[in-house]
């Protein structure tokens, strides 16, 4: 069994990879990278659900609003798991959990799985040993906990000999605390919404509509979303 590789230590001049999906916690994380003088590399992973064409538009429109010379091109991976899904919400926009709904209703499979698994592999072979996602201390799903973060990282460095490490910056802190840190930032051109109007706006009715006006709401920020409902 070969040994797993150590982990280079990254410098402000390395890239950071940073799974964006250009929803607020992602996005302010994105800006607090730059902040912190780090050369960022956004990485998107559209797996085909009924959001991600508005989704990923919004990505695109914050990213070039809080650009620095820190900031490099959105990279795109596709996984397109209609195959996998099937009959899913996610896919079909059927019975989209709405906002009475439980936050467990909203779990989608794997999730994180399949979000890091292309861009970590990516990073190993362009030579970016960290990679950055905006999991909040309020997660509640087994696949944003440290374990198993930790477990993955030694399965993918154990699996090509690259080292990249998965890293968690928001991992302490709660949505209030997230949502101060980017209360300057253009926040209404990020993206929460997962069964969106068919003008890309958001729906205003769905669970995540609901989680984004109660962000809103506790931070005392004023929501400059423009909501269908």
């Amino acid at each position: 069994m070969l040994p797993l590789p150590d982990h280079p230590p990254p410098t402000h001049e390395s890239p950071v990879g940073l799974l964006l999906s250009g929803g607020l916690d992602s996005a302010i994380l994105l800006d607090h990278l730059l902040r912190q003088g780090r050369r960022v590399q956004p990485l998107y992973v559209d797996c085909s659900l009924v959001w991600q064409e508005a989704e990923l538009r919004c990505a695109r429109r914050f990213a070039a609003a809080v650009a620095t010379p820190k900031l490099l091109p959105i990279k795109v991976f596709t996984m397109p798991l209609a195959d996998v899904y099937e009959e899913h919400w996610s896919i079909t926009g059927r019975n989209v959990p709405d906002a009475a709904s439980a936050d467990e209703a909203v779990y989608l499979p794997g999730r994180n799985l399949l979000l890091l698994v292309k861009p970590a592999l990516w990073c190993q072979s362009n030579g970016i040993v960290e990679l950055a996602l905006a999991v909040l201390r309020s997660n509640p799903f087994a696949d944003a906990t440290e374990q198993f973060f930790a477990q993955l990282e030694s399965v993918l460095n154990g699996a090509t000999g690259q080292a990249v490490r998965i890293v968690a910056p928001f991992r302490h802190l709660d949505k209030k605390e997230v949502m101060a840190l980017g209360a300057d930032l253009p926040l209404e051109l990020t993206f929460s919404c997962i069964a969106p109007a068919h003008d890309g706006r958001h729906c205003g009715l769905c669970n995540k509509c609901a989680e984004r006006k109660n962000a809103f709401r506790h931070s005392g920020i004023e929501d400059r979303t423009n909501y269908a409902a």
